[in-house]
């Protein structure tokens, strides 16, 4: 019998795709030695690629201060001083739209296309909860989410990868712990997108269903994450967990279809346009925010490149389900972030985190895998049948 099966009663199944490549267990080691070498070879280029490339983010980040301090000669007071008065407009019982893009247009901030107007969710919630209210809900997050992503890798790590897992999640999303987290669209909607991976499971999804929900309600820019979810539901032919998904993009659509014409009934003629999203700085923009707003800021570029590239190798290295999706999505997004981000908008690469360097503490495994297979050690495969554990999605 083909060992690329699984058992349901009486009944044989064959595994779908994905099943297939869980049972592969750490896909690096999995590898013959001329593949295992050169992608040992491109890795290792690749970090010296980041190392170079990344100090010219400096570059960047003093054409951002220029504009910056240009904006503010011309009376931009900054974002968070523009959300507070927007929320406390808001909790003062006016209209969040009408708030939002008289604001926004008096303070010199764009409101056309809509997209430049924020959905009304994290001002509602902060007339509810207030800044002392959100900023006890960051720090519960924060823990929270430290928490699930150690419970979800427990049984595929060792005790200092443990160890680094946890200390990552904490110092990558060191800005939930803020006052003013309540006025930061983007980290908490990173916080809620890494929540829902680390509570995914196949046989109880919903959880991580009302997490991303509420990402999605927060900034649209988690919708990426929604749409590799509803491929890997797809592909791996959980149609049930799919049909939800489906729902969630339905929702997603009519919900931000309700916003635009909401933000478009409150523009006026000569309201401020965009400059758009099209400087498609690259690369060295994504690794240099990424070591912008952690802790690693202070660090040289030659290291702080490659430390925010090394988590996409963790991410496969761990194989499965989990590692899987963890180089779809957080690929995908460094990709869409040097392509489409300006440099005043360095601040999107806030909705990976802190999940994003839970694959820093998995690096040193998938490249000591690609060292073994170099070497030519033996692998063990993996077969799954149904009752007995595999990696977690």
């Amino acid at each position: 019998m083909d060992r690329l099966t699984t058992f349901a009663g009486a009944r044989v199944r064959p595994l779908s795709l994905l099943g297939q490549w869980e049972a592969l267990g750490r896909p690096l080691r999995m590898l013959g030695k001329v593949p295992a070498l050169i992608a040992l070879l491109l890795a290792l280029a690749a970090l010296g690629y980041s190392a170079v490339s990344t100090q010219h983010f400096d570059q960047v980040k003093q054409a951002r201060a220029a504009d910056l301090a240009k904006k503010r000669a011309a009376g931009r007071q900054g974002d968070l001083a523009l959300y507070q008065r927007i929320n406390a407009r808001v909790a003062g019982g006016e209209n969040y739209y009408t708030v939002a893009t008289d604001e926004q247009r008096r303070n010199h901030y764009p409101t056309r296309p809509f997209v430049t107007v924020r959905t009304p969710t994290m001002a509602l919630s902060a007339a509810v909860l207030g800044m002392r209210g959100w900023h006890w809900l960051g720090l519960i997050l924060l823990a929270g989410t430290a928490g699930a992503w150690l419970s979800k890798l427990w049984d595929r790590t060792l005790a200092l990868e443990k160890a680094a897992v946890f200390g990552l999640v904490i110092a990558a999303g060191w800005h939930a712990t803020l006052p003013l987290i309540g006025l930061k669209h983007d980290i908490v909607a990173g916080l809620l997108l890494s929540l829902a991976f680390a509570l995914h499971r196949p046989d109880r999804w919903w959880p991580s269903w009302i997490a991303v929900a509420l990402a999605l309600a927060v900034r649209e820019l988690a919708f990426p994450f929604v749409l590799v979810w509803a491929m890997v539901t797809l592909v791996d032919r959980r149609w049930g967990e799919f049909r939800a998904v489906l729902a969630l993009i339905v929702l997603f659509v009519v919900g931000y279809t309700l916003h635009a014409w909401a933000v478009q009934a409150a523009q006026l003629p000569n309201d401020p346009m965009s400059p758009g999203w099209t400087e498609r700085l690259g690369l060295p923009l994504v690794w240099g925010s990424l070591a912008d707003v952690t802790p690693m800021r202070p660090w040289p570029a030659w290291l702080t490149g490659p430390l925010a590239l090394l988590p996409l190798l963790g991410w496969l290295g761990l194989g499965g389900r989990t590692g899987l999706f963890g180089v779809l999505y957080y690929g995908g997004m460094t990709v869409a972030i040097a392509i489409f981000a300006r440099a005043n908008t360095f601040y999107w690469v806030m909705v990976m985190l802190p999940a994003y360097f839970v694959g820093l503490a998995l690096a040193p495994r998938a490249l000591a895998d690609l060292a073994l297979a170099v070497l030519g050690r033996p692998a063990r495969q993996r077969w799954g049948l149904v009752g007995q554990r595999l990696s977690e999605v």
